[in-house]
Parts: C-alpha cells; structure tokens; sequence
C-alpha cells in the first residue's frame, strides 16, 4: 500500500506535466551538463589520482566513518590546505556535498533572534537549511541593492544583539546572472552585516586559474563564509565552507551534515587534489569563455536575445513559458542530437519554464551555431 496523501501529489505532479524522473546516460551533443571544463570525462586526472594514491601508499576504498570518528584521513588536512591557500582564506572545511554544506551552515549558523536576508532565487539546498534554523528569514527580490537595503534598514531595529546575514549566490543556478557583489559587500558593511555566498557555478570559471568571482573581485576580507564545490567545474564529488579558523571549529562541532555522515573516500580527496592541480594548468577555461563569448554573439545572429535572461557564465537561459511546451522544444533537441534540459515548474516560477543551455570548454563553435539556428526555428514558443 501507498499513502492517498502521497499518491495524490504524484498525481498532481503528472497533472501538471512536472513528474520527475531519472533519466538515463546517452551519447547527445552535451548542453546540460555542469561539466564545465570537462574534468569529469579528462583522462589526465583520472591517471593523476591513481598516481597520488599509489605515491602515497593509500590503499583504502572507503573511509570507514565520520571525520570525527574514524575517518578523518590524512588527506583532508593535505586538502583543506590546499583550498585555504588556493582561495585565499584561514581555513577550509570539506563536507560531502554542496548541499550537505548549505545545509550544514545554515541551520546551525544563524542563532535564535537573529534573521537571514537572501535572494529570491537562491538554491535549494540554502532554503533547506534556513527552515532548519532558528533565525527569522526574508527574501529581497532578485539582485536588488535597493530592496536588499529597505530590508537591512527596517530590521536593524529589531535589536542591537541581532546578528544579519546576507546571503547570495555569485552566479545563479537557474538564471546563470551575477549580482552586484561589491555593492553588497558595502552594504554588509554599512550595516554590520555577515555576507555568505554560494560560489559553485563560479568556481574555476572565474578569475585567474579559476579561483572564482569573490576573489577575483578581492573581496575575501568582506565575505563570511564562500561556499565552494567539486561537482561542477572542477569536476569530481564534494563541497567545502571557506572561511576563518573560528567559523571552521564551529561548523565542526555543530554542523550536523558534517558530524553526523560518513567521510568523504581517499579517493574522492585525491581526485580533488589532481582536479585542482589541473585547474592551475589547463587552457580549458580560456576556450570556455571563447564559447561564451560565441553563443552570445550566435543569441544575437538569430534574433533571440528577446528570449534569453542576460548571462556572462556557462549557464544560458531561454524562456519558455508553460511545462508542455518547454518539455516539447527540449524533445525536439534531444531528437536532433542535442542534449539540452527543460527547468520546469516549480523548479522555477510559473510562466518562468525555460530552456537551459550549459557551455563547455568542449563544445564546438559548430555545434554552438546548429544548436541556437534549431532554436530559432522552434517559434512555438514566441
């Protein structure tokens, strides 16, 4: 038997044409992946991390616990080393995933009494753990210095004990745009306020050797907390807090995704280790921009710029209202060869379903021009 109450979601779900459902691997021209530099698939890494683990006489397969128990390998501190002094900060705080590490900060960060102030937009993964804490939260509309302030003057009255903290992401997930960092570093200032920003998507993307848009900006004395992770550009598993020496010993006595969850793998670190060590050589982030560069002009060649949301990243947006016939125009991709995805709704807002093209550093200029000339004859949407 199954739950009525859980059948009837589902339901609602397949009503709604926004059923999800795991898909399987294929051979498609790559448009939705987050594989930017295309690390995952680099052989140069992959007989690297085999390398550093033989050099080292690492014969483990698993890490037989939590960090605080048994499993806190040698590798992590070689590790967390490592990202401290590649991102310019104290210290690094490695957790399993870039979830397990928004969760992790969020709910145990903000205290009783205090309030998050976050982006409308922001993650997921960042919602799930503000419910989780005991701070009060409002959202400031997308990228806005000036709501963001209305928001930061009003509950600066609440009390002089009250902790705020902003929080933002430096390239958005879903809409793949870049809010004005500095402007709110100056406002974190102002009003003595903690800035936590999620770096996934900017991560070697941005800034020399890809160190990513906080940096690059040098902005790390004004940032709280980065949270930074593995799976996109630098190509392996995993998250890390960056941040100072005092916020790591606290996130590893009451970060419960942290305590409470077995250890990344030795081999997981060492894929980390040869992922960051290509990060410092590779051309690959040069050809990435070439691309971006050539599938904004391409937006422009075919009259779609009306379309798409305004991006400088890897992410590129089309919007195309309505669950039917989003998932239609991404069929019709997938059938011609190109492996593009539907964000539907309520992954996004009503009316907001849209087309996600993710660029690579692999992806061809041919392949680039075809996909956006196939958009452009796909006029159901207009």
């Amino acid at each position: 038997m199954f739950p009525k109450k859980l059948q009837k979601r589902l339901e609602e779900r397949k009503a709604n044409n926004a059923l999800r459902q795991l898909g399987i691997q294929n051979n498609l021209i790559d448009f939705s992946s987050n594989d930017y530099l295309g690390f995952s698939k680099s052989e140069i890494i992959f007989n690297r991390t085999h390398e550093f683990l033989v050099g080292h006489n690492i014969t483990h397969n698993g890490a037989t616990g939590s960090r605080l128990l048994s499993g806190n390998h040698p590798l992590f501190n070689i590790i967390e080393s490592l990202l401290s002094d590649f991102h310019n900060s104290e210290s690094a705080l490695i957790f399993n995933s870039g979830y397990d590490a928004n969760v992790g900060i969020f709910s145990c960060i903000p205290q009783r009494g205090d309030i998050i102030l976050y982006d409308e937009y922001i993650h997921a993964s960042i919602r799930d753990g503000i419910k989780l804490s005991n701070a009060k939260a409002y959202k400031f509309k997308h990228n806005s210095l000036q709501d963001l302030e209305y928001l930061l003057e009003r509950n600066r009255e609440v009390s002089q004990e009250t902790n705020i903290y902003i929080v933002t992401e430096s390239i958005f997930s879903m809409d793949g745009d870049s809010p004005d960092l500095k402007g709110m570093a100056q406002l974190c200032k102002d009003h003595n306020a903690y800035f936590i920003i999620d770096e996934a998507h900017a991560v070697g993307v941005f800034g020399e050797r890809g160190i990513g848009l906080v940096q690059h900006l040098e902005l790390e004395e004004d940032v709280f907390a980065r949270i930074i992770t593995f799976g996109k550009a630098i190509g392996t598993h995993g998250a890390a807090i960056i941040g100072s020496d005092a916020l790591k010993q606290y996130l590893v006595n009451f970060a419960r995704s942290f305590i409470y969850t077995t250890a990344l793998t030795p081999h997981t670190l060492a894929n980390i280790h040869a992922a960051y060590h290509e990060l410092v050589l590779t051309e690959n982030r040069k050809q990435l921009h070439k691309n971006i560069a050539h599938f904004k002009s391409e937006i422009i060649e075919n009259g779609l710029q009306n379309y798409f949301i305004e991006s400088d990243s890897a992410i590129h947006c089309c919007i195309i209202s309505g669950n039917d016939t989003v998932k239609l125009i991404a069929q019709k991709f997938q059938e011609k060869g190109f492996n593009i995805k539907p964000i539907l709704s309520p992954t996004v807002p009503k009316e907001q379903e849209r087309l996600r093209f993710c660029l690579h550093a692999f992806n061809s200029e041919e392949d680039i021009s075809n996909v956006l000339k196939l958009l452009a004859t796909l006029h159901t949407y207009g």
